[in-house]
C-alpha cells in the first residue's frame, strides 16, 4: 500500500501543482484526467495480472493508479482554490512569479493537499482488498475471501480489524507530518475549537 501510495504522490504532486497553476495546462488535460479518474481501478486487474503477474508489482500498480488520480485531482483543486488576495498581496511586494508560487501558493495549498493524501490512502486500502480478493491467493483480501467461503466470520473480523488498524496508524502518521510541516494550520485549528 505504501509503495503504491508514495509512487502516486511523487508523480501527482508536481504534476498537480503545475496543472493547477497554469490554466492552459488544466484546459489541455481536464478531459484526460476526467476520463482516467472515471476508470474503475479494479477493472484494470486483468491487465495488471497480464503485465506484472500475481506478485507485488501488480498490486503496487493498481494502488498507484487509484491513488494517483485522486491525489492529482486534489492537488489541482488545492492550487486553484488558493485565496487570490494572497497572490495579489505577494505580487504587490515585487515578488517574482516563481517566488509567489513557492512561497505563497504551495504553502496555502498544503492543507488541502494533505486532505487529498488521506483520501488517496483510503482508496489505496480499498484497492488492495479488492485486488487481493479477486486476483491473488495471498494477503488480507484473499484471507477475508477464503474466510467467507468457509463461513468463518471470526477470520473476516480479524482481517477487517488489521486493515482498520493499519489505516489508522498510517493516517495518524500523515496527520503528524502535516502538523510538523504546517504548524500555522495546527494553531489555527486550535483557535477555532
Amino acid at each position: 500500500i505504501l509503495a503504491g501510495f508514495f509512487i502516486a504522490v511523487a508523480l501527482a504532486l508536481p504534476l498537480g501543482l503545475l496543472i493547477g497553476w497554469f490554466p492552459l495546462l488544466e484546459r489541455l488535460t481536464s478531459t484526460i484526467i476526467a476520463f482516467c479518474r472515471s476508470v474503475a481501478t479494479l477493472s484494470l486487474l486483468p491487465l495488471a495480472l497480464v503485465w506484472f503477474g500475481t506478485g507485488e508489482a501488480a498490486r503496487i500498480f493498481l494502488i498507484g493508479y487509484g491513488c494517483f488520480w485522486v491525489m492529482l485531482s486534489n492537488v489541482i483543486a488545492a492550487v486553484k482554490q488558493v485565496d487570490p488576495v494572497l497572490i495579489r498581496a505577494a505580487r504587490t511586494m515585487d515578488i517574482g512569479p516563481l517566488e509567489v508560487f513557492l512561497r505563497v501558493v504551495v504553502p496555502a495549498a498544503l492543507p488541502r493537499i494533505f486532505a487529498g493524501a488521506r483520501i488517496a490512502l483510503g482508496v489505496g486500502f480499498m484497492v488492495i482488498v479488492g485486488a487481493e480478493m479477486i486476483g491473488t491467493i495471498i494477503g488480507l483480501g484473499a484471507l477475508i475471501m477464503e474466510a467467507r467461503t468457509f463461513y468463518r466470520s471470526d477470520i473476516t473480523m480479524v482481517g477487517m480489524f488489521v486493515l482498520g488498524a493499519l489505516g489508522f496508524v498510517i493516517t495518524h502518521g500523515l496527520e503528524r507530518l502535516e502538523t510538523r510541516l504546517l504548524p500555522w494550520q495546527a494553531r489555527a485549528a486550535g483557535r477555532a475549537s
